[in-house]
């Protein structure tokens, strides 16, 4: 890891960077290879990719009903209870970000309203490989559900026999959502985009991914998919002072290490014992995981930062907007009143990142590699669209046209201004 006190603010846009994956066009030209084959030749493509990438060889892409039935008898009780909890928790938050219809009359005799209407087709993709993010399917199917999205598929990736890990069924199931597809990877995004004979198109796609499928996404954007953001590798900024506790902060620096060799932790402290203690602390935590060999690509950009004050560490982290945020500091609460720029935050020491991966009830797909500037975490709102209406009496028109003719006119716009003049005209016999 790379130690630093009290860098110049000239260091700052280096130390802010996040670690880029190298061969980004070599990345770019093999998705738009595999997202043209998928659109020209569907089922047999992803057919053919799925063997290659995983060897899998599929006759059914679709998942079958007694597929998702049989997945709760493959799971403990325990795990089987704590992803129904979760789901609990998740539910109950997003049910609480359910926005309101608006209704206003703005002046006598015009009425403007917006009303929040589901996303009628998403699709949901959750990553397999070295772990399969069950926790994802909550994140994503919970308030897809809740917002009342017609159709919601999900495509993950199956292992070399064809299976999909039981968790990620049964967490599907405990959703509620019952399209799964055995697809991963590039092809998986691509078979949503365009749709194939066994995979529906969709409207959005949701979900993480390695740079492969990120760079799918965003392909699928020219093609008229949206997506839930632009994302990278996941990150963690730790703002500790004296009081904090190294073991806690340790454990959320290793804990945000073990998502990939591109992750990235950050430090920032006040307390030169911290910065001295928290490198052995977290090698002698390191030595007891198991996936200890990855986890040190991950540090390799992993940064230790002291700093002068508070105040200095906030404007850091705002310039660095990180995906999670740890407030591990006697302040925390007043702190938090100076965050601008972050995905989701995690005051006092009794709260670990992974607490909000889980189960405490916000959702887990944020903005990454300073997205959070500009973008919101999947919420309930990226489930729907806001519809305005406006509904004008005779009266209305009458006196709002003079504003509308003077604005159209001014913007050589005649037609424009037109079609508030005949109304005025016929509104103005009603009226007498």
């Amino acid at each position: 890891m790379e130690i630093l006190s009290y860098p110049d603010r000239r260091e700052w846009p280096r130390l802010t960077a996040r670690a880029m994956a190298s061969q980004a066009s070599q990345v770019s030209a093999t998705v738009r290879s595999i997202m043209d084959d998928v659109a020209s030749r569907g089922d047999e493509a992803i057919r053919e990719y799925e063997l290659r990438f995983t060897g899998s060889s599929l006759a059914d892409l679709a998942v079958s009903d007694e597929e998702i039935e049989r997945s709760a008898s493959l799971l403990s009780p325990a795990l089987r209870h704590a992803i129904e909890s979760a789901a609990q928790n998740i539910a109950a938050f997003h049910r609480a970000e359910i926005p309101a219809p608006v209704t206003l009359e703005t002046q006598p005799g015009v009425m403007c309203m917006q009303r929040p209407v589901a996303i009628e087709r998403v699709g949901l993709y959750i990553p397999g490989g070295n772990s399969p993010l069950f926790s994802t399917v909550l994140m994503l199917a919970v308030p897809a559900v809740i917002a009342g999205c017609p159709y919601i598929e999900l495509c993950t990736p199956a292992g070399p026999d064809g299976s999909i890990h039981p968790a990620i069924l049964y967490a599907a199931k405990v959703a509620g959502v019952g399209r799964i597809f055995r697809t991963g990877g590039a092809q998986a995004i691509a078979a949503m985009t365009f749709g194939t004979e066994s995979i529906p198109r969709v409207d959005k796609i949701f979900g993480p991914g390695n740079r492969y499928v990120m760079e799918a996404k965003q392909q699928a954007t020219l093609h008229g998919c949206a997506i839930d953001m632009p994302a990278g590798p996941s990150e963690v900024l730790v703002i500790a002072d004296s009081n904090a506790n190294p073991t806690f902060v340790a454990s959320d620096f290793l804990s945000q290490a073990e998502h990939g060799p591109d992750s990235q932790s950050i430090l920032l402290t006040t307390s030169e014992k911290l910065l001295d203690i928290l490198p052995g602390v977290i090698d002698e935590m390191l030595d007891a995981l198991p996936r200890r060999d990855m986890m040190l690509h991950s540090l390799d950009h992993s940064r230790l930062i002291l700093m002068h004050d508070d105040d200095e560490m906030m404007e850091f982290s705002n310039q660095y907007a990180p995906e999670h945020l740890i407030l591990n500091h006697r302040d925390a609460d007043r702190l938090c009143g100076n965050v601008r720029n972050a995905g989701s935050v995690f005051i006092g020491p009794w709260s670990p990142e992974s607490a909000g991966d889980y189960a405490s009830g916000t959702n887990h797909t944020l903005p990454t590699s300073g997205y959070a500037r500009a973008y919101s975490g999947v919420n309930i709102d990226s489930f729907m669209k806001k519809i305005t209406f406006q509904k004008l009496t005779a009266e209305g028109i009458a006196t709002l046209a003079p504003v509308v003719v003077a604005m159209a006119e001014a913007e050589s716009l005649d037609a424009h201004a037109l079609a508030a003049k005949v109304r005025t005209s016929a509104g103005n016999q009603i009226l007498q």
